[in-house]
Formats: C-alpha cells, structure tokens, sequence
C-alpha cells in the first residue's frame, strides 16, 4: 500500500484502494489547526485502524477528528462512520436525502452489497438540508453543496486554503443505477455548479487529485461529454 499523500497546504489524502483498502474510495483529512482535523468519507469499514495510523503520520490526532462529512451514503464512503462516531466522538455531516440510508433505515441504497460487507448504521449529528451550507470547524470553512444525480443526496464540498480552492467534488463520474436514486438530469446540473467554483484542486471520489484549475475543468467536461 502507498503512504498518504499531500494534496495541498493541511490537506491530506489518508485512504484510498491503494492506500488503506481495495474497497476504499478516496478518503481525505483537512487539517482545521493545532492537531484537529476533519475527514470527507472513511471508506467501506475494514480500514479504520490503518486510517487512524495515516492520520497520525500526518499530525492530525484520532482523538481530536471533529467531524466526519459524508458525500454520499455508499458503502465504500460510509463504511466506517460508527466506528469513527463511537470511538473518537466525532459529529458525522450528511446529508438529508440520504439520511435514511446511513442511518440504516434503507440499507440497499448503501450499496453494501456489491461490495459483500455488513453495514453498521450511524446517526447523523448535523444534517444539511438544503442547497449550500458553510460549516466553519476550527480555522477552516468547509462550503457544502448539494450536488444530486449519483445519489438523491449526494454533496460536494470545499474549502479555499491559502490561495486555492480545494474541492472535495467525490464521485463526479457516477456509477449511475435506479437501485440507489441516480439521476442523471440532476448530475448534469450538479456539475456544472463544480464547474462554475473554478476550483484549482479537485480531490475526486475514486481517481485521485486533479490540478491545476485546467485539468480540473477537463476532468469534469469529459464526464458531461461520456454522458
């Protein structure tokens, strides 16, 4: 497995199929200052141990997680959310639209079982409940958007960091199936509203870390052109 990597300044990719677990997306941890940080997603749920070893070699301490975003309420972004939630007492963030998902009450829409693992559901702590929403944790504003179309309650997010705006845009390039809500109107319009961030780093669901703000837009131009 390859160690985490830096993205940007406090921005850290600490999971991933290659670096915690094949069935891991993409995980990663914002430094929000001093040892805290915040975690986009924790993976499908065999990683957590390998996860809180990674936070650690970058400065960030387990016990001081503050939050944990959910982008969206599969399995492999999902995974470990109780665990994180019981063991370090971090505020899980969804959310509405799939809230009946990650707190167990719609296990389908997990996906869990493409990837042939039980889900332990998680409450929510704070649910985002409409289009955008800005959530300032320690020195950091993590900018919530509702972005639909892989899931009813899909939500990007990001952060602008010095003098760059990360996105944290996930699963820009679906998978798409009725079993879980897609919409493929709704993604469309999803993405042009991460087109028009101009964001200079995108952090994406499964592909890794597009930049500068060219490849970003190519990256996300090609999808809409795919479908």
């Amino acid at each position: 497995m390859a160690k985490p990597k830096k993205i940007w300044e406090n921005v850290y990719q600490i999971g991933g199929s290659n670096i915690s677990h094949t069935s891991d997306c993409c995980i990663y941890l914002v430094g929000i200052g001093g040892n805290e940080g915040v975690m986009i997603d924790c993976g499908a749920g065999q990683s957590a141990n390998k996860l809180v070893a990674n936070m650690k070699s970058v400065g960030v301490d387990p016990q001081q997680l503050k939050a944990l975003i959910l982008t969206h309420c599969h399995i492999d972004h999902i995974g470990a959310a109780n665990l994180f939630k019981e063991r370090y007492n971090c505020r899980l963030i969804a959310h509405i639209n799939d809230q009946d998902a990650i707190e167990g009450k719609d296990i389908t829409k997990t996906a869990a079982q493409w990837y042939g693992v039980d889900y332990s559901p998680a409450k929510i702590d704070h649910i985002l409940a409409g289009d955008f929403e800005k959530l300032s944790i320690g020195n950091v504003k993590f900018n919530c958007i509702h972005t639909p179309g892989h899931t009813p309650g899909s939500i990007s997010v990001f952060c602008d960091i010095i003098d760059k705006r990360v996105l944290f845009g996930q699963d820009v390039h679906g998978p798409f199936d009725e079993s879980f809500g897609s919409n493929i109107s709704d993604w469309r319009a999803s993405m042009q509203k991460l087109l028009d961030l101009e964001a200079d780093i995108l952090c994406e669901g499964h592909f890794g870390i597009y930049r500068p703000k060219e490849e970003v837009k190519k990256y996300i131009e090609g999808y809409l052109r795919r479908f």
